[in-house]
C-alpha cells in the first residue's frame, strides 16, 4: 500500500468511482483512499493552526465535480507512442510542468447525454491515478465515440490500451474500455450492456495476466453464446504491441480471437496442430512384463491403484516398485508410508536393491559396515528418494499438503501413498464412504494439477461366504473398501491376489496380479505371477508357473 495511507484516518464515506458506501477513506493529510476499488485521491490542501493540531479540509468526495478537471491541452503521447490524431479522437488532454515535461494523462468520461461528467487522471511519474468528477455517471471510456451498432466493438482494461488498439486497427473499429481495471470490469460491462450488446460482435482484450484473463471469462458470461471473443496475446496488454511496433501481429491476434466457450468445452479441431505431438507424461515400465503387456507402463499424470487383502504381497509389491522407479529413472520419488518409521522406508529400499530384508535387524547385522554404505548409497544416498516422516494421527488435508509438496516443491514425479483405509480408519459405514469420497477427489485433483504419477495402495473389504482373499479368492472392483469413488477415479486398479493356505509353499508364496481397470489400453484380467522369495524378500516374475531363468529361490 502506498506510504501516503500509513497517516491517521479522518473519516470514511461513499466512493463514487465504485459506488461503495463506506470503502472510501480520508487520511489526515487530505487524502483519500478507497480499499473497495483502490483508487487514490491526492490532498486538496492541509492546514496548521497555532496549537500545531490539523486542521484538515478534506478532499471532496468523488462525485463532486471539480471546477477545474477539464482543464489541458491535446498531444500525442509519445511515450505510449499514441499519435495525436488517436489523443485528439478520444479528447484526451495532458498537464505539463514549468519545464514543459508532461506531468499527468486527463482521460475524460462522459454520460449518455454526452456530457463530460468526469475525468481519469493519471501521474505521469509517480503512476498513481484518481478520479475528477462523477464518473459512476459515466459510460465506458470511448463510448460517447461510437454509436452502439456495427460488428465490432473492442473492450480493452485501461484507456491507454483502448487507444492504442483503435489506432492499431486503423481507426476503423469501435473501440471502449471499462473505467476501474479487471476489478471492474463485470460491474462496468453490466452498466454498458445494452450499447454493448447491440453490436454483433465483441472482442475483449484485456491484459495477459491472472486478473486480466479472469475477468475476460466473467465478462463473456454476460451476453449471449457465440457474442464475445477473447484475444490470445504474446504480450502484457496491447499497449506493448504499440510501442513495439508490432501492430500487424495484435491484427492477427485480434481476428483470430476464440469466441468464448465455457470452461472444458473445447472445439476439437484447435487440436489439430498437435493432435500428434507426444504427450509430456513420463512413462515408467513395471519391473514385470506380463504387466507391462497389458498396460504399456505406468505414466505421470495417472492415479493407480494397488489393492489386496492382509497378507497378500502389498508390502512387497511396494519396495519392489519404488525400488524400480528410482533405479530404471532419473526422477524423484515420494513415498508416504503410514504404518512405518521413515527408517524402515529406507531399509525396504535398500533391501531390494541389497536382495537381501534389511528391515530385519538380525539379518541387516550379518553384513559388514561397507556392504551397508554401498547399498545406501546406490539407494537413500541418490538424493532423489523423499519419505514422509510423521508422528501421531495424520489428518487428510495434512496428507495432501505433502504430495502438493512433493509433487510442486521437491519435483517428485513419482509418489507412492501407502495407504488410504489407514486415513479414514475408526470410521464406519457412510461416514467411511464419505471421508474416501472427498479425498479420492482431492488425490485426482492434485494428480491433474501437478501431472505427478501417483500410486495408491487401498485394502479390500471382507467379502461374503465361506472363502477370503486369503484363501486367493478372485478380487472384483466391488471389493474396493469404503467407496465406489477409488474405481472411478483411478487410471488403474490393480489388485493382488494368493492363496495364503495353500498346501505347496509355492502357491502359498505366488501371487497373481490382477487388473481391474485400465482406462489406457482397456485390456483387464490376469496379468502375471510374482514368486516371493523369503531368503531375498525380493519378488520374481513367473512364466507359465516356472522362473524366467535359472536363479532358484527358497520357498520354505
Amino acid at each position: 500500500m502506498n506510504d501516503k495511507m500509513n497517516d491517521k484516518v479522518i473519516k470514511q464515506g461513499a466512493c463514487s468511482n465504485c459506488s461503495s458506501s463506506d470503502a472510501n477513506t480520508l487520511y489526515e493529510d487530505g487524502h483519500w483512499y478507497c480499499f473497495s476499488c483502490n483508487t487514490y485521491t491526492p490532498p486538496e490542501r492541509k492546514q496548521m493552526n497555532n496549537n500545531n493540531n490539523n486542521n484538515v479540509t478534506p478532499a471532496p468526495i468523488r462525485g463532486v465535480v471539480k471546477t477545474n478537471f477539464t482543464e489541458g491541452h491535446t498531444e500525442a503521447l509519445h511515450d505510449r507512442r499514441i499519435n495525436k490524431e488517436t489523443c485528439s479522437k478520444f479528447n484526451v488532454a495532458v498537464r505539463k510542468d514549468n519545464d514543459n515535461n508532461i506531468t499527468q494523462h486527463i482521460y475524460k468520461y462522459y454520460d449518455s447525454n454526452n456530457s463530460h461528467v468526469a475525468s481519469k487522471v493519471r501521474n505521469t511519474k509517480e503512476k498513481e491515478f484518481w478520479a475528477e468528477g462523477s464518473i459512476s455517471t459515466a459510460g465506458l471510456f470511448g463510448q460517447n465515440l461510437f454509436a452502439a451498432r456495427g460488428k465490432f466493438v473492442t473492450i480493452t482494461e485501461g484507456e491507454i490500451d483502448c487507444m492504442s488498439a483503435y489506432q492499431m486497427m486503423g481507426a476503423k473499429w469501435a473501440c471502449v474500455s471499462v473505467k476501474t481495471g479487471a476489478a471492474g470490469a463485470v460491474r462496468d460491462c453490466k452498466a454498458s450492456y445494452e450499447y454493448l450488446n447491440k453490436f454483433e460482435t465483441i472482442i475483449i482484450c484485456f491484459d495477459n495476466d491472472e486478473p486480466g484473463r479472469a475477468a475476460a471469462s466473467k465478462v463473456a458470461q454476460l451476453f449471449e453464446p457465440n457474442k464475445c471473443k477473447i484475444m490470445r496475446m504474446d504480450y502484457k496488454d496491447a499497449n506493448e504491441y504499440t510501442q513495439r511496433g508490432e501492430s500487424k501481429k495484435f491484427l492477427d491476434a485480434w481476428w483470430d480471437a476464440d469466441v468464448y466457450t465455457p470452461a472444458g468445452i473445447i472445439n476439437l479441431k484447435s487440436l489439430q496442430s498437435s493432435l500428434y505431438e507426444e504427450q509430456k507424461n513420463d512413462t515408467c515400465l513395471y519391473p514385470w512384463q506380463a504387466l507391462n503387456d497389458k498396460t504399456y507402463g505406468m505414466r505421470t499424470g495417472e492415479l493407480v491403484t494397488f489393492t489386496a487383502g492382509a497378507g497378500m504381497g502389498k508390502s512387497s509389491v511396494t519396495r519392489e516398485l519404488m525400488h524400480h522407479i528410482l533405479t530404471a529413472t532419473n526422477s524423484n520419488i515420494g513415498v508416504l508410508a503410514l504404518e512405518e518409521n521413515i527408517k524402515k522406508t529406507a531399509f525396504n529400499i535398500m533391501s531390494v536393491e541389497a536382495g537381501a530384508r534389511l528391515y530385519i535387524k538380525e539379518i541387516r547385522d550379518q553384513h559388514t559396515r561397507e556392504q551397508l554404505k554401498k547399498w545406501e548409497d546406490a539407494t537413500i544416498g541418490t538424493g532423489r528418494f523423499y519419505a514422509f516422516d510423521h508422528f501421531g494421527s495424520i489428518h487428510n488435508d495434512e496428507i495432501l499438503n505433502r504430495v502438493q509438496y512433493m509433487a510442486k516443491a521437491l519435483d517428485c514425479k513419482w509418489i507412492i501413498l501407502d495407504h488410504l483405509s489407514i486415513l479414514v480408519s475408526g470410521q464406519e459405514g457412510d461416514d467411511e464412504r464419505k471421508s474416501i469420497d472427498i479425498l479420492m477427489t482431492k488425490l485426482r485433483s492434485l494428480v491433474e494439477q501437478t501431472g505427478v504419477g501417483l500410486l495408491l495402495v487401498s485394502h479390500l473389504r471382507r467379502p461374503t461366504g465361506d472363502i477370503g482373499h486369503e484363501n486367493g479368492r478372485e478380487v472384483t472392483l466391488s471389493h474396493l473398501r469404503g467407496s465406489a469413488s477409488i474405481a472411478h477415479l483411478s487410471d488403474c486398479v490393480i489388485a493382488l491376489e494368493r492363496n495364503q493356505q495353500a498346501h505347496d509353499s509355492m502357491t502359498a508364496n505366488t501371487t497373481m496380479l490382477r487388473i481391474l481397470k485400465n482406462r489406457y489400453t482397456g485390456d483387464t484380467g490376469a496379468a502375471g505371477n510374482l514368486l516371493y522369495d523369503r531368503a531375498t524378500g525380493r519378488l520374481k516374475e513367473l512364466k507359465d508357473n516356472k522362473l524366467d531363468d535359472t536363479n532358484q529361490f527358497d520357498v520354505h
